[in-house]
């Protein structure tokens, strides 16, 4: 497990891409690339529009209080669907392998969806660094809107400079740094 200390958090505060008001004006830039959701608000924004996304990933809240719209939404999706644990700060192992797998079936044409309990917020840092390029994650940034990274090789190292903050947690009283070089391949 992969813990974000109090310390760094700071540093994902601004964008991880291009921020938008909306999500049409987010839409519009994404174009035809294939399209990846993190959250429940966006995922519900996108799946209103008529679009579904390759893979959704949501937790069920929305600034830590429940979002039902997204998961009435979701529930009629013709979906793979992925169940993992990820607590507030962290990036679970699963939560990467689930990823992975939800990745592989959207490869295969088949969108997936990665219901995660606890929080999705950060899943947005491996997920940007395992998509293929020209790929458009969608994320949202609370009270200001969506955002939104197109993968490119950019992307992946600004993943892998946000990632490189993390701890590794073996035990929840001991951690350590670790090589965290192609964690995602």
């Amino acid at each position: 497990m992969w813990y974000l200390p109090e310390k760094d958090r700071v540093r994902f505060k601004a964008p991880f891409g291009v921020l938008f008001p909306d999500i049409e004006s987010a839409l519009s830039y994404a174009g035809e690339r294939p399209l990846y959701a993190v959250g429940d608000v966006v995922t519900a924004s996108i799946v209103r529009k008529g679009l579904i996304p390759a893979v959704c990933v949501i937790d069920g809240s929305t600034m830590r209080e429940p979002f039902s719209d997204a998961h009435v939404s979701t529930q009629a999706l013709s979906v793979k669907r992925f169940e993992v644990s990820n607590p507030a700060g962290y990036i679970t192992d699963e939560l990467i392998d689930a990823l992975k797998s939800a990745v592989e079936c959207a490869m295969g044409s088949k969108p997936a969806l990665v219901h995660v309990i606890g929080e999705e917020d950060l899943a947005v840092i491996p997920l940007v660094r395992m998509l293929p390029a020209e790929s458009a994650v969608f994320y949202g940034q609370p009270g200001e809107g969506v955002v939104v990274r197109i993968t490119d090789d950019a992307a992946k190292e600004q993943a892998d400079e946000l990632f490189s903050y993390f701890e590794r947690r073996q035990s929840a009283d001991s951690s350590r740094k670790v090589n965290t070089e192609n964690r995602f391949a």
